[in-house]
């Protein structure tokens, strides 16, 4: 896992003003990196809801408060990367363009986008109207690990 710089700026103000901290980023489950940037997008690869190596919440999401606390938790690993790619500047951030929630559920469970709404709600929380963004939410059979939530995103940053 890699220590992305502590992060700086009013978003970091945010983040410790909810009394939230950024992980360690975790290391990738795959032959992937933990994001990629083309000009001023950066792209981050779905995280899982693990804090530290351990996976938090594992399988399905039987109901709304536990899956938006999973979606958190992969919200904030997202974060780690993004700071990460930005040396610790979130403030670099112009917007948060997409999210792509991923909730391991029964089938049938009908509250898959409030479970999400865990991670777009941090989002919004610490860029403001720049995090307010286009999404997807998927309810899955499985997910790595057995986390019971994966989520990725798309940002642009200067």
């Amino acid at each position: 896992m890699s220590q992305a710089p502590t992060p700086r700026g009013e978003a970091a103000r945010r983040l410790a003003d909810l009394g939230l901290t950024l992980p360690r980023v975790p290391e990738p489950r795959g032959a992937f990196l933990p994001f990629s940037r083309i000009g001023p997008t950066l792209w981050l690869a779905g995280q899982i809801c693990e804090w530290e190596g351990e996976v938090r919440f594992t399988g399905p999401v039987t109901d709304i408060a536990t899956g938006r606390e999973a979606a958190q938790v992969c919200a904030l690993n997202l974060l780690a990367a993004l700071s990460l790619a930005l040396d610790g500047e979130l403030d670099r951030v112009v917007r948060c363009h997409r999210l792509g929630g991923f909730v391991q559920v029964n089938q049938g469970w009908p509250d898959v986008p409030k479970a999400v709404n865990g991670a777009s709600d941090l989002m919004a929380q610490l860029f403001g109207e720049a995090g307010r963004h286009a999404r997807t939410a998927i309810g899955v059979a499985s997910l790595p690990a057995n986390a019971s939530v994966e989520v990725d995103g798309i940002f642009e940053v200067r």
